[in-house]
């Protein structure tokens, strides 16, 4: 075999492999694309529904697919000395989630009362509920892996997502759900912290990717086309 042969040879199976693989990369994208609609009918359903009482047992059954993002109401007492403060990063700008253990009768519920600047950091500047409390709000999915690869530092009380287990863990809570409740955007008396602001809109670029990865498809195959003309030696 010439050299010009076994280099064509090589470019043949180049562009067949990259064909196959953007094929199957515009398919997967087609695939999430599905997918994110369908996230999307259902979240906007959810939210805009009327609130439906907290499971009462059984949490270890709610699951994201059919639960998070679920309106939720629920009644208990907060415990304000347990609150934790985790970072955000909101339209607001950068500051604090403040989340709060509910004692309810069926256990402890991690509340995102909402959201804090730093300088309202302190408890005594945000206002705290006392007595028997109703909160009303969204149910969301405990985030054990953390937000931008940061890891939480519960030995430095240093939080970056909202890892139900972990938090309980470092507030010495028992017997608290798998998941929290983002409150609504109920006011308090001090403005803060402010409830309500819990991102529902969700990117959806799944069919530009596609479009891509398919362009990228057929440049291959074109140079399949191409490579198939006569080589003479």
């Amino acid at each position: 075999m010439s050299a010009a042969r076994g280099k064509r040879r090589f470019f043949i199976l180049l562009c067949l492999f990259g064909f196959i693989l953007f094929s199957s990369l515009g398919v997967w994208q087609i695939e999430r694309r599905a997918w994110k609609l369908d996230l999307i009918a259902r979240v906007d359903a959810r939210v805009h529904a009327a609130p439906v009482p907290v499971p009462p047992s059984a949490w270890g059954q709610v699951n994201p697919r059919s639960d998070e993002y679920r309106r939720v109401q629920t009644s208990g007492t907060f415990l304000n000395d347990r609150e934790t403060l985790v970072d955000a990063l909101t339209e607001r700008g950068a500051g604090f989630w403040v989340l709060t253990p509910l004692r309810t009768t069926s256990g402890i519920i991690l509340v995102n009362r909402g959201f804090v600047p730093p300088e309202r950091k302190a408890p005594s500047s945000h206002a705290a509920v006392q007595g028997a409390a109703t909160v009303t709000g969204l149910l969301r999915m405990t985030e054990p892996k953390g937000r931008f690869l940061r890891p939480n530092r519960p030995s430095e009380d240093r939080w970056y997502s909202r890892d139900v287990a972990a938090i309980a863990q470092a507030r010495g809570l028992k017997g608290v759900a798998p998941f929290f409740i983002d409150a609504d955007a109920t006011p308090n008396l001090s403005g803060y912290p402010l409830g309500g602001i819990t991102v529902v809109s969700f990117r959806n670029m799944h069919l530009v990717y596609a479009l891509t990865w398919f362009g990228l498809a057929l440049l291959c195959l074109i140079g399949l086309s191409l490579l198939r003309k006569p080589l003479n030696d």
